[in-house]
């Protein structure tokens, strides 16, 4: 089995995966969280800082793209190129209003003709290998058939599938029962992504789906940085293993943002979904919500650390 690291906004950029990759090493490619071509078609600062050979090393790394206009993509993926990508990742999935309301993300998928069209100018235009991270669709799981005929119509070497629609966003059970589906039904090899939270969760689904060799993890990864190694059959982490790991964190923060309350806030955006690791930490996961300062901060998570087994 393949573990991917899912691309989350805000979270999953080069500071955190160097430190997973420096602490964890379980996982075999990451994926950057999406990078939005603008009409003058100039990187952000930012996004180069977070694609740069430099910032990644030796980690096997795919730069997703998210936009819904041929053109961009192109040049996108042709600059990434300059950096020595080889491969790179459509956008499908964003569930967020912000994006689908601009037709981009999940959004696109309710465009299909204008999808297809989309498909065949990238592919006709890019020698780089192009994957794509869907949903279903955006209203209805039956509109995935006929996106499914699209995709099978282009040389995509993956397809990424979160088998919920746009309006479900991470509510509502995954669709299993359509998952199996395109199983039989794609032409491109299929990646899992969706829920697995828990080592019994991803048996479950290795049991339900064998030919799968490959799984995203993404919110379950970040509340339990060590998941992936329980999924490889190693124990479950320890709290000095977690804390190490979270210095390394805070501490690139620290390094490249300017201000406490900053670096906190990309801290605060970690623990919404690590805080789920520690039993009985209400008291303590509305002080992190509440800290101005790292002052505030710090004492709080010595304290976490200190009594978590």
């Amino acid at each position: 089995m393949k573990y991917y690291f899912a691309p989350m906004e805000g979270i999953t950029g080069y500071i955190y995966r160097n430190a997973y990759h420096k602490h964890f090493n379980e996982i075999d490619v990451y994926f950057t969280p999406f990078i939005t071509p603008t009409q003058n078609h100039k990187l952000s600062s930012r996004e180069i800082n977070d694609i740069l050979p430099e910032h990644n090393q030796g980690l096997s790394l795919i730069p997703q793209i998210l936009t819904n206009k041929g053109e961009d993509f192109i040049w996108t993926a042709k600059e990434l190129s300059q950096y020595g990508y080889q491969e790179v990742n459509l956008n499908l999935g964003c569930p967020s209003k912000t994006v689908v309301s601009k037709k981009k993300g999940s959004g696109f998928l309710a465009e299909p003709e204008r999808l297809n069209y989309f498909l065949d100018e990238i592919c006709s235009s890019l020698d780089m290998e192009i994957s794509v991270k869907t949903r279903l669709g955006k209203d209805s799981p039956e509109e995935f058939y006929r996106l499914l005929e699209i995709f099978n119509q282009y040389p995509i070497k993956e397809l990424i599938i979160h088998p919920r629609i746009q309006k479900d966003f991470y509510r509502n059970q995954v669709n299993l029962n359509l998952f199996r589906e395109a199983e039989s039904l794609s032409k491109i090899p299929l990646c899992y992504n969706g829920d697995l939270f828990t080592k019994d969760s991803y048996v479950e689904f290795c049991d339900a789906f064998p030919l799968i060799n490959r799984v995203m993890l993404g919110r379950g990864l970040v509340a339990n940085p060590g998941l992936a190694g329980e999924l490889r059959g190693g124990v479950i982490v320890d709290k000095n293993k977690l804390k190490a790991f979270h210095d390394e964190v805070l501490a690139g923060y620290e390094q490249t943002i300017s201000g406490d309350r900053n670096v906190l806030f990309k801290m605060k955006e970690i623990w919404s979904y690590m805080i789920s690791r520690f039993e009985n930490s209400d008291k303590e996961a509305k002080q992190i919500r509440k800290a101005q300062i790292l002052s505030d901060y710090l004492p709080v998570v010595e304290q976490l650390f200190s009594r978590d087994g």
